[in-house]
Parts: C-alpha cells; structure tokens; sequence
C-alpha cells in the first residue's frame, strides 16, 4: 500500500479530492493537523463525493508521530519545490509514504533540510508558476509510484 500524508491542509476540496484518488488506487490519506477545516466540512465531501466514507484516512497530532507508527522500515518522500531531485529518479516501493504540506506554506523549512536526501519535487517548464496544486501534486506523484508497481507486477493490474 502507497500512502499520501497531508501535513496541515488547509482548503477541504483538495483534500477531498486527495481522498478520491488515494480511494482509487487503494492508498492510503493520512492527515496530520492541526486542519484548516473540519472532516465535517460539506466541501471537503462534496469534493471526496460520496466516496469519502470509504477512504481509508487516518489521523495524526504530528509527523514525528506517524513515523513512529509507520515504523524504521518504512520510506517518506517530501514533495517540495525547493529541490532539484525529480520524482522520477526514485525506485518507489510499496509502503512507501510522499508528504506533501500546506497549499499556502508548503512544507516546513527544518523538514526538508533533514530530510533533503528524501526531497523530491516535480519539475515545471515554466518557473513563473509557483507550484502544482496540491491535488495535482499528489496524483502525479502517486500515479508515477503505482505505475512503477504495475510493471513489477504489484500496482493496481494483476
């Protein structure tokens, strides 16, 4: 099982979307707060549709908190804008766990400094753009992960 960690989303519908895709390649939404929004919040399902109820979501105070849950074994990759290592070059294998942070702030400047053999980022043509969507982000990250799986024979085809 892949999984998306979310570290302080702040805007419900990408987290709602986050939540559809991880429901449909069978990973797995960690959140870790404090949320910007409620689970409750309307846009936030209305974005998962009627699926939210079936993503497989779990909770987390902290980050240092999941990763002694995840345990010693298990690999996290933060996607950041501010390396230079492209997602692609990375053998993903299943566990693995990519960790994205708030839309407006990104991921912590301590964090990625130790972790910055673990940053990766997804390269854009055009660097006037900031950044992806987090949304966007996370799927192509994902998809990149089950597809490297499925031609090892353990991604979403049999």
């Amino acid at each position: 099982m892949l999984h998306i960690v979310l570290v302080e989303p702040e805007i419900p519908p990408n987290t709602g979307n986050i939540g559809r895709l991880c429901l449909a390649t069978g990973a797995r939404l960690h959140l870790v707060g404090p949320l910007g929004f409620s689970l409750d919040d309307r846009s936030l399902r209305r974005a998962g549709l009627d699926y939210w109820a079936e993503v497989d979501v779990r909770r987390w105070d902290s980050l240092a908190e999941l990763k002694r849950g995840a345990g010693p074994e298990a690999r996290f990759f933060y996607l950041t804008t501010k390396t230079d290592r492209p997602y692609w070059s990375v053998d993903f294998r299943d566990g693995d766990h990519f960790v994205l942070g708030a839309e407006t702030r990104g991921l912590p400047e301590n964090l990625l400094r130790e972790n910055a053999g673990d940053c990766l980022t997804i390269p854009q043509r055009d660097a006037t753009v900031r950044s992806l969507n987090l949304a966007t982000a996370a799927g192509i990250v994902l998809y990149e992960a089950v597809r490297q799986l499925d031609t090892r024979g353990g991604g979403l085809n049999p």
